[in-house]
């Protein structure tokens, strides 16, 4: 067993890792890094080719959404049966940037065409989703759960520092690069993210997990569509569902909002982009700094529960304020501080949970929710959004964005307390003890 001792130095002291962990730390810092620059980097130019597409017809986009998830989620299925665990992350890396780069293609050969603009908004907001879902759940494979409270949050920092590089290469370079040549820069750095994975897994191996002792190269099995199935039999997966369900028609309802008004405000695709670069670099800068010196502190003091309702709590007075005055300055606010919040303490305690886990729960059922369940969401909660619009206004949508809110903090709040109560039982407490 690798020394207890604390890492020596300031970075030891800054990530709060023992001896042998800081390397690691380290590594899952550096992926997400250069992960979260990759996606921050394409996030203004989708949210510009969402609204060229047409706000009124950004709930069909979400539906197309949902149907790509639903094709992808049983071939991510297919390729679990195929290969090893180690062997995951990099396949799914691999095809997704081959992927980007025959959009940059069209997109440089045909720089308005809608339909290729469209189709890489549906494209990127699945990958987005399985991408990262897939980076967590190695990172929820290497460490153990203990480890995950006391780490996680810092290695979620890499996100946070990636996220404020990418919407600043973004607004930086969409004049000179043009969309396409974004597109390119962009799976440059996603498959540098490869030989981190690579080395993480190595320390794995090199350092065991007393809780976990199956090596990387085993192959996960078990049907394609074995993610949905476990979610369905299980009651504690079922809660986590219905939570992120709730977590995304939050986001989706601030989101239509968010189009509407940037519609109104700032006419110009290249303002637009802009826009929404320098709100990422503003949620990143933020986040970071939470996630460094306050997420851990909270996980362990508070627990996960904490972590799960605070956001919640924040967004029934948020949407109350939009209710009342729907201007920039106010979505500019709610919209930082949701997104502030999600990243530093929601992300990070939904990840936590996951650490206690089998593999195929974590690289299947984890997956299945963090894109198929989510964008299910997103479909149910976008036509919703425009109904309410369309037989009211977006301020009857707002109070149901309230309502969402206070159904969500609930459910946080339960699943919260049972995970800390199972970590006060045991560490090592397993799926079945829900």
């Amino acid at each position: 067993m690798a020394s207890e001792a604390p890492a020596d130095g300031v970075l030891g002291r800054l990530f709060g890792a023992r001896g042998h962990e800081l390397p690691a730390v380290l590594a899952g810092f550096a992926l997400f890094f250069l992960l979260f620059a990759s996606y921050f980097m394409l996030r203004p130019v989708r949210e510009t080719f969402g609204i060229a597409s047409g706000v009124e017809n950004l709930h069909l986009l979400w539906t197309g959404t949902f149907v790509a998830a639903l094709i992808v989620v049983p071939l991510y299925g297919w390729l679990s049966r195929k290969v090893p665990r180690r062997a995951l992350l990099p396949a799914t890396y691999i095809v997704s940037g081959l992927v980007m780069i025959g959009f940059a293609i069209s997109l440089a050969t045909d720089p308005d065409n809608i339909w290729a603009a469209r189709g890489f908004y549906v494209w990127l907001s699945v990958m987005n989703l399985f991408l990262i879902s897939i980076a967590w759940s190695l990172m929820a494979d290497v460490f153990a759960t203990d480890q995950g409270r006391r780490l996680f949050g810092q290695i979620a920092a890499g996100a946070s520092l990636g996220g404020l590089a990418g919407p600043l290469i973004s607004g930086l370079l969409v004049a000179p690069l043009g969309h396409a040549g974004l597109l390119v820069l962009s799976v440059v750095l996603l498959l540098a993210t490869l030989p981190f994975a690579w080395w993480l897994l190595r320390w794995r191996e090199r350092h065991g997990r007393p809780d976990d002792a199956r090596p990387s190269d085993e192959i996960i099995g078990g049907s394609i569509w074995a993610g949905l199935i476990l979610i369905w039999r299980t009651p504690w997966l079922m809660a986590i569902s219905a939570f992120v369900i709730l977590l995304t028609s939050a986001t989706t309802f601030l989101y239509f909002e968010q189009a509407r008004i940037v519609e109104a405000t700032f006419p110009d695709r290249t303002a637009q982009t802009q826009v929404f670069a320098a709100i990422d670099t503003i949620v990143q800068a933020l986040t970071i700094l939470l996630q460094i010196f306050a997420t851990g502190q909270l996980a362990r003091r508070l627990g996960v529960t904490v972590l799960l309702t605070a956001v919640p709590i924040l967004m029934v007075f948020g949407f109350g304020l939009l209710a009342l005055a729907a201007t920039f300055p106010v979505l500019a606010g709610v919209m930082i501080a949701r997104r502030v919040g999600e990243y530093a303490f929601v992300r990070v305690g939904r990840e936590m949970l996951f650490t206690r886990v089998d593999a195929e729960t974590k690289y299947k059922a984890k997956n299945a929710i963090d894109t198929f369940v989510y964008r299910g969401g997103d479909l149910i909660s976008g036509w919703a959004n425009a109904g309410l619009v369309a037989v009211g206004s977006s301020a009857l949508a707002a109070l149901g964005g309230v309502a969402i809110s206070v159904a969500w903090a609930a459910l946080g709040f339960a699943i919260g307390r049972r995970d800390d109560r199972v970590d006060a039982a045991s560490g090592r407490a397993a799926i079945s003890r829900y």
